[in-house]
């Protein structure tokens, strides 16, 4: 049995409602990430929104940037700052972020973003994508991986280098106290 191009309930094609779920998902998660006060979940709320827009870059035809995006930003950003979380985190302070002298400027903020995005989206005249729409995430990758494979292996030396010093830099050397001693 065929699976049909719309959904029978709504009567909208299969791409649309998963634009919009996934839409939905990252920008909710995106709200969560400025919302919460538990920073670690915060950080999982912003690996939810990272996964849902390597999703959008799948249905846009552009699996290359979609695989960065899981690779680059969900496997080592996001990663790197849950580590540095906690490892910077002490015991004896708060582990809560507080949010309320920022909360309304930053409301006020983000309506007046939404308004100069709306009309810049609505005053933008769209042009159709042509054929070689199709081609260009091929053609990234073939120039990215033949012509640029030194510098693109030297900038994950580089960043491998800034981990481990961003580790080495939030080790604590701590004293050791006479309970550490059996």
């Amino acid at each position: 049995m065929a699976i049909p191009s719309t959904i029978p309930i709504l009567g909208l094609p299969w791409d649309d409602v998963l634009f919009v779920i996934l839409a939905g998902t990252m920008l909710l998660a995106g709200l969560l990430v400025v919302t919460m006060r538990d920073i670690i979940r915060c950080g999982l709320a912003m690996m939810v929104c990272f996964g849902a827009l390597a999703g959008i870059y799948v249905m846009a035809g552009a699996p290359l940037v979609a695989g960065a995006q899981v690779l680059v930003y969900i496997g080592a950003i996001s990663v790197l700052v849950l580590f540095a979380i906690m490892l910077t985190q002490t015991k004896v302070g708060p582990t809560r972020l507080v949010f309320q002298t920022q909360a309304v400027p930053a409301a006020i903020a983000a309506v007046i973003l939404v308004v100069v995005l709306v009309l810049t989206i609505g005053a933008t005249q769209w042009g159709g994508t042509g054929e070689r729409g199709e081609t260009i995430t091929a053609d990234l990758a073939r120039v990215l991986f033949a012509d640029w494979v030194l510098p693109f292996e030297i900038v994950g030396v580089l960043l491998l280098a800034a981990v481990i010093g961003g580790v080495f830099l939030a080790k604590r050397d701590r004293p050791a106290s006479t309970d550490d001693v059996e």
